[in-house]
């Protein structure tokens, strides 16, 4: 049976897209106590079914696709501005497809505006009205209001009108920024991307017997399997170690390991071969926000992904992107294989000096070429200690010289200086395991 909690999201996930909900009508339609509500609610919030707007309330949206993440809904366009909305409430789940901004006389604004578009304008009452009647929502920047009939409008139309303190050209500065944060999103592979679903995954049961693990293994070839209750939920995992010398008809459940590692179809591929590396867990259970079975991945489908990934193509690059892909290699008489690399304004701090995050870009990124020359594969960072680092101006061109400490098959550790113009202006020590290519 569904617990209060999933009772109320699946309540939810039946409500029409544009529904306004609270947390007392949530209680008492459901007869459930305010902290339950509230704490489901939270949750269907980061599941994105439904979104919480300061003065609006939460509203059931529609659950973007991974594939149109760079698509922001109106509702989201209220919160990057921190702005109010004046009528058509019921629109705010809706995606905008483009932005225009209203600098121009009112026809040739019209060419412009169309349907699910956003027009970002001052304090133009008529302008207003006409985006409103060719299907666009609109921003009206300066703090300014519209009159009434435009608000009627609106909400007959179903299309937000909103208002914000900014200017145009800081609100069309900011909904940039905030397509190109949803690009890059895009482009960071989740669990979800590469994992076996529940129909071609392999489990037992706890009321199962142990003859049921060799039977799997025998045909899968496999050696650890996850272990699931009447509910459907991961309680725990058996392996080989749990099965040994032990008598077949015995149940799974009395030589589980409990509490098994899982991670969900959200967590980042990155964080997931991270930690089945540092555990050195060869098959992880993919499960749901209710903890059920959702599918399973392997270290090994993981790894493939992230060499994969590495070759592609990207839609947005990330400062360490632009600052790991100016580093030249030299070669050196004296220390052998050295890294340049020139500080550009994206690589310095609020004061003009090379931030410490770029700074640990360029000593993992040295460490992992250095490593590569020695064919040791690629690298998980475990531990980085940074002993100094000096001011280091705009402009700057900086030597990066690592130097390989210690490495066996699984670990490495490197300690790395760097210098400014012969003047050493930081040091750190490196630690990494490292992962077979």
């Amino acid at each position: 049976m569904a617990t209060k909690h999933e009772q109320i999201l699946e309540f939810i996930e039946t409500l029409t897209v544009g529904n306004k909900i609270s947390v007392r009508q949530i209680a008492k339609e459901l007869d459930v106590s305010e902290g339950t509500a509230y704490r489901a609610i939270k949750e269907a919030e980061n599941q994105g079914l439904v979104s919480t707007i300061e003065r609006v309330g939460t509203i059931r949206i529609e659950r973007k696709k991974k594939e149109n993440f760079e698509n922001l809904t109106f509702a989201e366009i209220i919160s990057i501005v921190d702005g109010q909305v004046l009528g058509g409430r019921e629109g705010l789940y809706k995606t905008l497809n483009k932005f225009v901004i209203g600098a121009m006389k009112l026809d040739a604004m019209m060419r412009y505006t169309e349907k699910d578009s956003l027009l970002i304008i001052g304090n133009r009452t008529e302008a207003h009205e006409l985006a409103l009647k060719e299907g666009a929502a609109v921003l009206i920047t300066g703090g300014f209001d519209t009159d009434e009939h435009v608000k009627k409008l609106a909400d007959e139309k179903k299309l937000p009108i909103m208002s914000t303190s900014y200017d145009t050209f800081t609100v069309a500065a900011m909904i940039n920024r905030a397509i190109y944060d949803q690009l890059i999103k895009k482009e960071i592979v989740l669990v979800e991307d590469i994992y076996t679903s529940l129909e071609d995954a392999y489990y037992v049961t706890q009321g199962d017997s142990l003859e049921k693990w060799y039977k799997l293994n025998e045909t899968t070839k496999h050696s650890r399997f996850p272990v699931l209750d009447d509910n459907h939920r991961v309680i725990g995992m058996i392996t080989s170690k749990d099965v040994i010398d032990k008598d077949r008809t015995l149940t799974v459940e009395k030589v589980m390991t409990k509490n098994p590692m899982t991670v969900q179809k959200e967590t980042s591929l990155a964080y997931a071969a991270h930690m089945m590396v540092w555990e050195g867990i060869e098959i992880m259970p993919v499960v749901d926000s209710h903890h059920r079975l959702a599918g399973l991945i392997s270290r090994q489908d993981v790894l493939k992904a992230l060499q994969h990934i590495q070759r592609q193509p990207q839609v947005g690059e990330t400062i360490e992107d632009i600052a790991t892909s100016r580093i030249e290699v030299v070669q050196d008489e004296t220390h052998g294989t050295v890294y340049q690399a020139q500080v550009t304004p994206q690589m310095t701090n609020q004061l003009g000096s090379l931030s410490y995050g770029v700074f640990t870009s360029f000593v993992t990124e040295a460490s992992s070429r250095l490593l590569r020359q020695f064919k040791k594969g690629n690298l998980v960072v475990e531990n980085l200690s940074i002993y100094f680092i000096k001011p280091v101006q705009l402009d700057s061109r900086l030597d990066i010289r690592p130097r390989l400490l210690e490495v066996s098959r699984k670990f490495a550790k490197v300690d790395v200086e760097v210098f400014n113009e012969k003047i050493l202006v930081g040091k750190a020590l490196l630690m990494a395991q490292l992962i077979d290519r």
